[in-house]
C-alpha cells in the first residue's frame, strides 16, 4: 500500500463523512452526459458515489462525461447517464436503484463500496447490497451487461478487512458473469498531482486517466477497440 494512501486515510473519513451528509438529501435525477448523437438507442448507466458524480470537477470532466466523449468519437449510438451521488453507500444505492431503472439499461457500471468502509460496514453486508443492486438491474433488464468497478482501501483498516473487501469485487464479477475493472483508480490513487487537495477525488487530469482505465474494460462490451 502506498505511503501517501496511508497518510490520507484520515482525510478519507472526514471528506466522506461530509459527502455522506449531502447524500442524505434527496438524490437528484440521473442526468445524461452531453453527446451530439441524436436519438440514442442504448443507454450506459454509471451508478456510484462521488467518484462517479464527479465531486470537485466541472461536469465535462467527470468520468461519465469523458466516457461519453469516447463513445461519440467512436461513432456509437449510446446515451451515457451519470447516476452518481456523493456520499452514497451500497445500502443507499440499493434503495434508489429502482428509480434509475425506470428507463431501460443496456450497460450498468457499478461503483460503490468505499463509503461503507469508512462507516465500518461489515464486508458481507456490502456484498449483499451490491448483489441486490445487480439482481435489480438484471430483473428489469435481463440482457444488460454489468461492469463491476473494483476499489482499494488503506491498509490501516486491518489486513483481514482490506483483503476481504478488495476481493469481493472480483467474486461478484465472476458470480454474475460481469465485466471487471480491477481497480478504478489505477495509476491515480495516491498520486498527489492527479488528486484534489482531499487526496481522495481525482482532478480533471486524474479523471482522464480513470476514463482510460474504464474504457479498456467498457470498449469491448460496446464492440469497439479500446
Amino acid at each position: 500500500m502506498k505511503v501517501c494512501q496511508l497518510i490520507t486515510s484520515a482525510w478519507f473519513m472526514i471528506v466522506l463523512a461530509v459527502c455522506g451528509l449531502r447524500a442524505e438529501a434527496q438524490a437528484p435525477s440521473p442526468q445524461p452526459a452531453r453527446s451530439s448523437v441524436s436519438a440514442p438507442q442504448k443507454r450506459v448507466v454509471f451508478f456510484g458515489n462521488s467518484l462517479t458524480a464527479g465531486y470537485g470537477v466541472a461536469p465535462k470532466s467527470n468520468l461519465p462525461s469523458q466516457i461519453a466523449q469516447k463513445i461519440e468519437a467512436a461513432g456509437l449510438n449510446y446515451q451515457v447517464v451519470n447516476a452518481g451521488v456523493s456520499g452514497e453507500t451500497t445500502a443507499g444505492g440499493l434503495a434508489r436503484v429502482g428509480s434509475v431503472l425506470r428507463q431501460p439499461v443496456d450497460v450498468f457500471v457499478l461503483e460503490l463500496g468505499a463509503n461503507d468502509v469508512f462507516r465500518l460496514v461489515p464486508v458481507p453486508e456490502i456484498r449483499r447490497n451490491l448483489q441486490g443492486i445487480i439482481d435489480a438491474v438484471r430483473k428489469k433488464n435481463p440482457k444488460a451487461q454489468i461492469v463491476v468497478a473494483g476499489l482499494q482501501i488503506p491498509g490501516d483498516f486491518g489486513p483481514g478487512y482490506v483483503t476481504e473487501f478488495q476481493s469481493l469485487f472480483r467474486a461478484l464479477a465472476i458470480k454474475n458473469k460481469a465485466a471487471l475493472i480491477p481497480y478504478l483508480l489505477e495509476d491515480v490513487g495516491g498520486v498527489p498531482e492527479l488528486n484534489q487537495q482531499d487526496g481522495i477525488h481525482p482532478t480533471a487530469a486524474g479523471y482522464r486517466v480513470v476514463a482510460r482505465t474504464v474504457w479498456a474494460t467498457l470498449a469491448p462490451l460496446l464492440q469497439v477497440k479500446a
